[in-house]
């Protein structure tokens, strides 16, 4: 194992060892606003909240790319010790993110295949395990890997629009969610709504999804950045030291297990993502889609 501080960044997911540390706090440095291809992230310096938009069109899939992207903007934001916490939102209307990017599965070699999932562990393990508050502004529909980030703040409020749908609906692609996905689902909704969602691959429509617990708050539209900050303030009024403590405790197992097993993991989705029933199943899902959009 590696002692803690010097995790690389393969393996650096759970980060529960920096608050042990109770360094003191500097004063805040001036910190600009950085912008990928597509995340922008901006931090309010006087508050010590960053916002991180989504701004992948057309509905910000998660590609290698924006998945990358996503664990350095992550990453910038975890070592910047201007920042305390982050509002993760969409730059799209109606659309918060779409999920893992069909394309990046379908017709690619394995090696692509491995690349891909180990960018999607990486993005997981750091937000999981972010030492920051995380907070999701859901301001669109949100199915599988776009839920999977909602699932994996600390806090999630959505939109107040029945047309906007949030869930882990993986099966209804022929998928399996991988067993982190459905532990960080279990850990938000319970075993028996986890186990019957899953199954049938439902999308619930947000009113639903407050029912169930899947997301904390429904707020209109136009009022979710300000209700967001509103909670993220909440939070940031508890010591951090306590506060990161209480959430590696009780996220601590779940992360130690992919780590444990994340080659293992690689390995299934490859051999898994690599079987003609599953590539037929996604061929003809993205020819769904182009009729759609046709």
């Amino acid at each position: 194992l590696c002692p803690p501080g010097v995790l690389p960044l393969c393996c650096r997911a759970p980060s529960w060892d920096r608050a042990a540390r109770q360094l003191p706090r500097l004063p805040l440095a001036p910190c600009r606003a950085f912008s990928n291809n597509k995340i922008q992230v901006d931090l309010d310096e006087s508050s010590g909240i960053a916002t991180m938009k989504f701004k992948s069109p057309p509905v910000n899939s998660l590609s290698l790319d924006f998945l990358t992207e996503f664990s350095i903007s992550l990453e910038k934001l975890e070592n910047n010790r201007a920042c305390r916490g982050v509002i993760i939102t969409s730059a799209i209307p109606k659309i918060f993110s779409s999920g893992l990017d069909i394309m990046e599965m379908c017709g690619k070699n394995v090696e692509h295949y491995g690349e891909f999932w180990r960018a999607v562990q990486e993005m997981w393990l750091r937000l999981y395990g972010s030492n920051m508050v995380t907070v999701a502004a859901v301001n669109g529909s949100s199915p599988a890997g776009g839920c999977l980030i909602a699932l994996s703040c600390d806090y999630r409020i959505m939109a107040e629009n029945p047309k906007f749908s949030i869930g882990l609906n993986e099966a209804q692609l022929g998928i399996v969610a991988p067993f982190w996905f459905k532990d960080t689902f279990v850990n938000v909704v319970g075993h028996r709504i986890a186990e019957r969602s899953l199954q049938l691959g439902s999308l619930h429509p947000a009113p639903e999804a407050l029912q169930l617990g899947l997301v904390d708050e429904l707020v209109p539209e136009e009022k979710l950045l300000e209700k967001a900050s509103a909670v993220m303030a909440r939070w940031l009024a508890l010591p951090d030291h306590a506060r990161q403590f209480t959430k590696s405790m009780m996220r601590k197992t779940v992360l130690d297990r992919l780590v444990a097993h994340r080659e293992e993991d690689i390995k299934y989705f490859i051999n898994f993502i690599s079987k003609e029933s599953i590539q037929k199943s996604l061929r003809m899902y993205m020819e769904m889609l182009k009729k759609k959009k046709g």
